[in-house]
């Protein structure tokens, strides 16, 4: 397997982790704005998030605010 590669076209606001250069044969919508590629075998080879820095944004705050609720339980 390739090195992980990610691409950011900062005008669509559209991240891309390309996970090996195969050649796309499928895709999935895994959720809405994002998907999954794969090739031929099925194998996941690539990421496609739409809308990525909103999407960033909350994934952030959700996972710090989870940790930081958590840590105050535990104090």
């Amino acid at each position: 397997m390739d090195k992980t590669k990610m691409a950011y076209f900062k005008d669509e606001d559209i991240l891309h982790i390309i996970i090996s250069e195969e050649k796309e044969a499928d895709s999935i919508e895994l959720s809405p704005n994002i998907t999954a590629e794969l090739n031929e075998s099925g194998e996941l080879i690539g990421i496609e998030i739409l809308e990525a820095s909103s999407f960033l944004r909350d994934s952030i705050l959700e996972s710090s605010q989870a940790k930081i609720l958590k840590l105050k339980k535990t104090v």
